[in-house]
Formats: C-alpha cells, structure tokens, sequence
C-alpha cells in the first residue's frame, strides 16, 4: 500500500481528525456491518480533506442545532453529542471567506503584514481567497502583491491549484491572465489539470489547456489528467484531452492505463471513444487484470457487451489464474456469467486449478450453480492441491461448499454421489460430510439418500471397551482446522464426535438416522452411553439390536445393486409408487397402521 494516499491529513489536529472519523463511522454503519474488514483500494484516491472543517459556503444555511435532551439516558440515534472544538480563524482569515473586500482594502492600505504571513500549513491570503472562490479578494491581493501569485504552500499547492480543486472558474481565469503558472505541481505532482479532472469542470479545463498546462503530467501514483477524466465519466474531457495529446497508454504504478480506468468504472461511451483512438484493449494492470476482468467484477453489462464486441479476450486470467468468468460467479453477476459462460475456454478453467462451481457453492449462488450445471459443468471437478490448501479443513469439491453453507437447495442440485475423504491434518475414518452438517437432519438424509456411505460411522476401534475422554470443543470440525504446519492430530472417531457437548442434545435422531441406511452393525460402548444418557432414546437403541427387519435389508441391497445415479431415473420406469418411494426413503407422514401395511406391500412388491 503507498502511503502517501495519507500525506493529506499529515497536517489535521487531532480534534479534526477525531471529527473526520466520527463522520466516517457514521456513514458506514447504514452501509456495512461493523465487523466487515476495511479494505483499502489502491485503484482509488484519498479524498483531500477540507481546509477548514466548520466552513459552511454562504450559498448553503447553516445546520440547524441539535435539540437539547438535558440528562437523557438515551440519545437520540445518529446523532453524535461530542463536537471537536471550532478553529480559531484570524482576522484575515474571517474577512476573506466572508468576501469583505472593502477590510481587505483597509488592509492592503496599510500595508498590513498579516497579508503576506503564512499560516502553520504555508498558506498566505491569496491561497485564502483562491480557495473560497473570493474573486474580487483575489484581485486585490494580486494587485497588491503581483509576485505572490506562483506563491506555494507547505505542499507546494498554488493559488491556481486550490481554486481548480474548488472548481471557482472566475478565479482561474483571473489567475491565469495575471501569470499564474498552470504546470506547477503540488507535492503529489498533481498539476492544477490534474486536480481541474479530479473534481471535474470544463470550463477550467479548457482554460488551463488554452493556457499551456501540459497534458500528460503524471502525479506521484502514475496517473494522467486523462485517467481522472475516465475515472468520472467525463467524456467531453477525455475529449478534450485527446485532441490536446494526451497519451493512452500512460501506466500508473499499478500498470493501469486510462482505458483500464474506463472498463474498471463501467463508462461505455468512453471505453468506445479511447477504443477508436488505438487504445490497448487488453492492457493488462500489474497484477494481470484486464479491463474486461474488472468490468465484470464490479458487473457492468454493457461494458463488457462493449468489450466483447470490441474483441475483449475472455480468457485472458490474472496472475493468480483467475478469468472474468471466475470473478462474475464470485461477485454474483448472472446476466455476465451466461454471456461469458460459452466464451471460455474450459481448459483455461482447468489450468487455473478452480471451477466456477466451487465459487458458486462457495457464495451460495444457487441460480448460477443452476445455470453452470445446465451448461455442462462437471460437478466432480476438484480444487487443484495449490487452491485445496488455501482451504483450512483442506476442501476439494463443489459439494463440500455446500454442505459447509448448510445449503440444502445446493447439495440437492449437485446430486452427485460424495466420495468424501478427510483432506485435512486430521484423519477420520468415516464421511466428512456427516460431521459437517449431522446436525442437521434434512442435510444429512440429503447426503445419505445420494450415495454417503453410514457403515463407517459404526466402526469404532473400541468397540465395548472404554473410550478416552471426549474433547469438549464448540464443534469437532474445529479440532481439524490446523495450519499446514501443525503436526499431525489424533484419529477422531465418530462415537467422539456425536458425543461432544455439541451434538449431545441431537446425538438420538443422528444416530436413528444413520442406522436407517446400514444392515448388521454393533454399538460401540461409548454409542450405548449416549442412548442410554436420554429415556426417549431406548427405541433407537434396540434399533440396532437383530434381527434387522428383512424389508430394511432389501431396500439396502436394491438399492446397492442399482447404484444411487440409476436410482435418480427409476421413477421413469413402470413400477409400483409404493415401491419407488419406499426405495427413496418416501415413506413418511403416515399413521403406524398406514405405514405396516405400506411396508407390507412393499415387501411383496420385493
């Protein structure tokens, strides 16, 4: 991060700093959520502060004050009670930004000093009146001191400067009739063109460059006149700017040129103008962004339309292998994900070791999940070992995402069948996916009834010896998230997980659930206990007891025997419904006469 973006408030004291974060928290709290990171930009700017923070423009009434709740417990919301203590303005000062010309005059009369003397920041009464738009204070003073008017401030800002900054038109046409230089550059060398595209205005603009101000001065970051004219969508002055001859291809430190700018902000009409003049469509920043790769980030339509048409390259990826579809997935974009899905080279997505589906999953984007899938991506895809490792618990698949989310809708339409594994420093011996979300038991029945394998779950190398001591960790899934230089952690087992604090209250249903979907298991000791821990889970135990009911072991082995993918499609075939739902675990909602004699016909339908 370059730190100079924080030179600006190098001079503030600390009650005006303290007031510019007041403000700032306030404005936030309505747009984001307090524990959201602050992220800087380093594509943006930092706001110069203004020169005098209770300064209120004539053209505006003052703030009305705020109401008197003398001893009030609670104060009135959005309202913060502190105010930071009003500077102390001179005399000088005072009369300038009031406009009092006829005391300016006394004063030049005598030949007051005060006129020349500068302030703490450098600033003489000319910067005063440059800056407040004070035209005729800023005639007299130049009348009266004609030397003064290239005089700098402390950071070498000139009167001709500050008054293009504030956007007083009057004022810079003055100054530059009376020798104002439009090349001097403040000590971010920005230029008073510069400053006229940062806070834009056309007709200071065309001043400046009828007065020689040289086009392609560059500030401390890089950036041209030409790069803040596209940063605000001014196409007139990026006009302007080009027939004075001004330079595309200019790079700031961020190897960001003007139309980069243009994509990155959205502004068609100029992405069209800099495209006619030889722009670089595919000029790349530092970190391998592309303008089309911005565009799409931040979803702008008809930019990347306008890219595309102009032959944008849609796989063109960033350093970090990422392409313009990725970072549309990532940001939610679904108008730009269909445009751009056919538009990109699959083995591109390979090599960059990330499908779009596991971002889609990632950010529970379930209706462009929906539209990759039905465009033919493959929902097995794994992270490559690089991308697995950014991942604490070390994730592989789409369907992990998904399943960590507790996104029942997703996992459901991924519908393919888990081969988990542990990819984490810890082992474990039964599925991943059920200590991630077995609390859950829509999510669970979900995994088993599309191919999860239960019959781990009850392996335990205990059986009905003693267990060791349970952890009492917020979540089991905790004890696997470890850095990749952690040593390597103990087994855990699933009896250890079910019987944490954490499930102990759902461990019953869990536990009923899973026996559901297996044939012939035994309770470890450490199983038993838990039943036995809660009265209204005594049916459970004697679930597990034999002899298992034969029509439970039929429906293990139809439906072993067909595989869960085939299952999917066995309501296409004409079997009884009875049969269809009994397969698929439908047999639900029933009183327990309706159900016997359900489960009756089933089995002879068997």
């Amino acid at each position: 991060m370059n730190l100079d973006d924080y030179s600006v408030y190098s001079q503030l004291t600390d009650e005006e700093l303290l007031q510019i974060a007041v403000e700032r928290s306030l404005c936030d709290q309505s747009t984001s959520s307090s524990s959201a990171p602050v992220v800087l930009n380093p594509r943006q700017r930092l706001p110069e502060p203004p020169r005098h923070l209770n300064y209120i423009p004539p053209s505006q009434p003052p703030p009305p004050d705020p109401p008197d709740v003398p001893h009030c417990a609670n104060p009135p919301t959005g309202q913060f009670l502190y105010e930071a203590p009003k500077r102390q303005l001179s005399h000088l000062q005072s009369l300038i930004m009031n406009g009092d010309a006829e005391a300016l005059m006394a004063l030049v009369g005598q030949k007051s000093s005060s006129l020349m003397a500068p302030d703490n920041e450098g600033w003489i009464a000319l910067h005063e009146a440059a800056f407040y738009g004070q035209l005729q204070c800023v005639a007299i003073l130049i009348r009266a001191h004609p030397d003064s008017v290239n005089r700098c401030t402390l950071k070498n800002q000139t009167a001709l400067l500050l008054a293009a900054g504030q956007r007083n038109v009057s004022c810079v046409d003055f100054l530059l009739k009376n020798g104002a230089d439009p090349n001097i550059a403040n000590k971010d060398r920005e230029t008073p063109l510069f400053t006229a595209c940062e806070q834009p205005n056309e007709d200071i603009v065309d001043l400046l460059l009828r007065s020689g101000a040289q086009v392609n001065c560059c500030s401390i970051q890089g950036g041209s006149a030409l790069h803040e004219a596209c940063s605000y969508g001014q196409l007139k002055l990026c006009r302007m700017l080009l027939e004075a001859g001004a330079h595309l291809h200019t790079k700031n430190i961020y190897g960001i040129q003007p139309f980069f700018i243009a994509a990155l902000h959205g502004h068609t009409d100029i992405i069209h103008l800099l495209a006619q003049e030889g722009a670089d469509i595919n000029g790349q920043a530092g970190d391998g962004a592309s303008p089309l790769f911005e565009a799409c980030k931040n979803g702008h339509v008809s930019a990347v339309n306008a890219l595309l048409f102009l032959k944008a390259d849609p796989n063109q990826s960033m350093k970090s292998g990422l392409l313009p579809l990725h970072v549309a997935v990532q940001n939610k974009h679904s108008r730009i994900v269909s445009t751009l899905i056919p538009m990109t080279s699959r083995v591109k997505i390979l090599h960059s070791g990330i499908s779009p589906l596991h971002i889609a999953a990632e950010k529970n984007s379930d209706d462009i999940m929906e539209l990759l899938i039905e465009s033919g991506f493959d929902v097995n895809t794994k992270l490559s070992e690089d991308r697995s490792m950014m991942y604490k618990d070390r994730r592989i698949t789409a369907l992990y995402f998904s399943v960590y989310n507790g996104n029942l809708q997703a996992t459901e339409m991924l519908e393919l069948t888990p081969t988990w594994t542990s990819s984490t420093r810890c082992s474990l011996p039964f599925p991943v996916a059920i200590l991630l979300r077995m609390e859950s038991l829509p999510m669970l029945k979900l995994l088993l009834d599309n191919g999860c394998d239960a019959r781990p779950c009850f392996h335990c190398p205990y059986g009905q010896k003693s267990h060791r001591a349970v952890r009492t960790s917020s979540h089991p899934i905790e004890e696997m998230q470890v850095s990749r230089d952690a040593p390597m952690q103990h087994c855990i087992q699933f009896c250890e997980a079910v019987s944490s604090s954490y499930f102990c209250l759902a461990a019953g249903p869990i536990i009923s659930m899973l026996l559901d979907y297996v044939s012939h298991v035994s309770l470890c000791s450490r199983l038993l206990e838990v039943l036995e821990s809660c009265s209204d889970w005594a049916l459970i135990k004697a679930k597990a007891l034999p002899p298992h009911p034969l029509v439970q072991l039929c429906r293990l082995e139809i439906r072993r025997l067909v595989g869960v993918q085939r299952l999917k499609l066995i309501c296409t075939l004409p079997l009884p419904m009875r049969l269809i739902r009994f397969l698929h675990y439908d047999i639900t909602a029933h009183s327990p006469e309706v159900h016997c004699h359900e489960v009756a016909e089933t089995q002879s339908d068997v």
